[in-house]
């Protein structure tokens, strides 16, 4: 991934509805959650949230598909990692093995993230 691709991600999740709908897709897994079910539990007006997906689409974080009549939206896991590795790839100097593994979505029983809003 290049940075302008980084950039984009970014600028996608840089905003209160589109990062809450993306954090509740990872929650929900690679199955996805269709379009209403998401309005309806981030409380944004269906129109609204339309406008949000498609500019996590357009940055390659989600996909989109169509199951009889409802949109299924889920998060692209390549992509969200691809960034997350751009990120981090000078982690410790390059001695990945000093790092502490960000996100481990695979494993079972992974510790729960803190609220760093607090702190």
């Amino acid at each position: 991934m290049d940075a302008k691709q980084v950039i984009a991600a970014l600028g996608a999740l840089a905003h209160e509805t589109r990062l809450a709908a993306f954090r509740l897709l990872v929650e929900r897994g690679p199955d996805g959650v269709s379009a209403g079910t998401l309005a309806e539990a981030l409380a944004v007006p269906p129109s609204s949230l339309t406008f949000h997906l498609q500019q996590l689409a357009h940055a390659g974080l989600i996909t989109q598909r169509r199951l009889s009549r409802q949109l299924i939206y889920a998060t692209d896991f390549t992509a969200m990692n691809q960034v997350m590795a751009y990120l981090t790839e000078n982690c410790c100097g390059g001695g990945a093995a000093q790092c502490v593994p960000v996100c481990r979505p695979a494993e079972t029983g992974a510790a729960e993230p803190t609220d760093r809003r607090s702190a």
